[in-house]
Parts: C-alpha cells; sequence; structure tokens
C-alpha cells in the first residue's frame, strides 16, 4: 500500500458527533467509498457512538457501509477519526486503529486544545498521525484545519492537503505548531464576549447583533487582515493602541456559563442556551443554517480567497503555515 491516496480510495469515517453526518457527505460527493466504524467503547449519553439510526446513512447514500467491528473494516489508507475533546478517548481509538491499520496509513483525528504530540505519544507510527478539524455543515463550508508537527510525515501530509483543496472542495490550511488556530481565535473572541456579558455591558443580543453584522459581513469576503488593507491598517494600529490594554485577560469561565452549563443549557440539543427554544423551533434553525450554508458557499465562490488569481478557493495552492 503506498503513500498516496488516490481519487476513489476507500476511507474510514470513526467516532461520533454531529459534525460525523457530514464528512460522509462530503467524502461521497468525492466519489470516496465510505466505511463508517459504528462502535467505539465510549458511549455517553451526550455523545452516542455512530449508528445508521443517528447518521440516517440510508438517507446519506446506500454505499455507505458500516461495520460494528474494526476487525472487519478491511484495508484502508486514511482514517477520519472524530471523538471529544477527550485526550484518553482520542489516544484510546488511535491504539485500536493501528492494530489493523497498515504502517503508512494516515490516521487524520480532530483536536481542537490537545496538542497533535500527546496525540502520537507511545503510538507504533506517530507520523502518519495529524490533526484534522471540519466544522458544521462539513459537506458545505470550505473550512478544513490540518494539524501537524516535526514528527509527522510530510508527505502525508501533502497528499491530504492537495487532495482536500482538489476532490473535498476544501480551502485547507496546514499549521506546523502542534496545536490549531480557529479554535484560539474563536475563544479569543468569547472570552471578551464573556467579560462584556459579566460586567453588565451588554446584552447577548447585542453581542449577536454586534458580530453578526459586523464581521459577519467582511469575514466570508477577506478575513481580519485582508479587511484591515482594505480599510486602512493605521486605523486600526491607533485604536488597538489604546483599546488593546483593556481587552479581556479572564484565565477562568465565568460562573453564569458555568451554571447554565449545570443547569442543562446545551444549546438547541436540550432547547435551552442563551436563548430558550421550543421542539418546532430548533427544526427550523437546523433548516435554516444548512440553506445559509448552502448560499454562503455561493457567495464565497463568487470571491475565492485569491479571487484574481484563481476561480475557486478549492482549485489555489495549499496553504502551509510554519
Amino acid at each position: 500500500m503506498g503513500n498516496t491516496i488516490t481519487q476513489r480510495d476507500a476511507i474510514l469515517v470513526t467516532g461520533w458527533g454531529r459534525s460525523t453526518r457530514g464528512i460522509i457527505a462530503c467524502l461521497r460527493q468525492a466519489g470516496h467509498p465510505v466505511t463508517v466504524y459504528a462502535g467505539n467503547g465510549f458511549e455517553t449519553a451526550e455523545c452516542a457512538p455512530v449508528s445508521p439510526q443517528t447518521l440516517n446513512i440510508k438517507e446519506l447514500d446506500r454505499s455507505v457501509k458500516v461495520a460494528d467491528r474494526l476487525e472487519d473494516v478491511g484495508d484502508f489508507n486514511l482514517v477520519i477519526a472524530c471523538t471529544d475533546e477527550n485526550e484518553f478517548q482520542k489516544r484510546a481509538l488511535i491504539r485500536q486503529l493501528e492494530v489493523v491499520l497498515a504502517p503508512d496509513a494516515l490516521i487524520g483525528i480532530n483536536t481542537e486544545s490537545i496538542p497533535l504530540s500527546s496525540l502520537q505519544r507511545d503510538a507504533l507510527h506517530p507520523g502518519r498521525i495529524v490533526g484534522v478539524n471540519w466544522t458544521e455543515p462539513a459537506d458545505m463550508t470550505f473550512f478544513l484545519e490540518i494539524i501537524a508537527n516535526d514528527t509527522t510525515d510530510r508527505r502525508l501530509v501533502n497528499d491530504l492537503n492537495t487532495k482536500a483543496g482538489l476532490r473535498w472542495q476544501k480551502d485547507p490550511y496546514v499549521v506546523y505548531s502542534d496545536l490549531g488556530i480557529r479554535t484560539r481565535m474563536l475563544c479569543a473572541m468569547i472570552r471578551e464576549a464573556f467579560f462584556l456579558l459579566e460586567n453588565g455591558y451588554v446584552s447577548v443580543e447585542d453581542i449577536d447583533r454586534a458580530c453578526r453584522n459586523d464581521p459577519g459581513y467582511y469575514l466570508p469576503f477577506s478575513g481580519h487582515f485582508r479587511y484591515m488593507d482594505l480599510m486602512g491598517a493605521f486605523i486600526y494600529g491607533v485604536v488597538m493602541q489604546d483599546l488593546f490594554p483593556e481587552l479581556a485577560k479572564s484565565r477562568h469561565i465565568p460562573r453564569f456559563f458555568e451554571e447554565l452549563v449545570q443547569q442543562g443549557g446545551l444549546g438547541m440539543v436540550t432547547r435551552k442556551g442563551f436563548y430558550d427554544y421550543d421542539q418546532s423551533e430548533t427544526g427550523r434553525w437546523e433548516e435554516s443554517f444548512r440553506e445559509f450554508s448552502q448560499q454562503i458557499r455561493l457567495l464565497i465562490s463568487k470571491y475565492p480567497f485569491n479571487y484574481e488569481e484563481t476561480p475557486e478557493p478549492a482549485a489555489k495552492q495549499p496553504v502551509v503555515y510554519e
């Protein structure tokens, strides 16, 4: 089995979570036969293992196979693994996979806050383990974050990066720093939002409107840095000089948020979070989000990241950050 992942190689998807169905749909759209490992021994009330029932696989594609045991999955060059953000679960799943995989099969596993090196520790072949983070809906967005480090086999990373850009219709980037960047930037914004709420500056609705109606407009077009170029970087330099010392530096999770979670406010899944929802309302939000995602994908496609050079974001050269 070679290192290069060919166009229609079969892919194993294992794990759980709301993104699993979208990942499978993304891979099927690219023409990959997909097998789903339906159980891994980490069943919890919040995160059930994937199954034909939870994924509605029949609605996705009849060619998607479901395996109850890893010993039955067959030979794969690539595994996409999704678990809770729990190092024990991730490392245990990697150990299970390494028993049945060839040494050069790539394991791409989601990791938001756990260093890749921690997941590679004690692995039989640590160079073939990479971080792969998706976002919802995984079959519609251009986002794909690939995390590597000095241990990683760069041939495998380059193959994955190229495939994601050319076949999966992603606009991927590779971070060679052991941790991803997406969640760090998101959490920095959330920390400031928590600070403003905790200190009574604004309401939840105020923050959502501010984010939706300002950065929500320009971020899909340009990102932060090109937008500053458009508006004039000097202006932001002046504002930052005064504002940066005032931004939140808290190292704790606010009490109001801990209480929200402890009281079952887990979001739409429990119909209670920062907002309250009735049963029909959550379904409408889910449908609207997918409709919006499809529309915003079409809009972003009209203005690719380097739109003067390439017709589609997925066709550009993959980005690698050292």
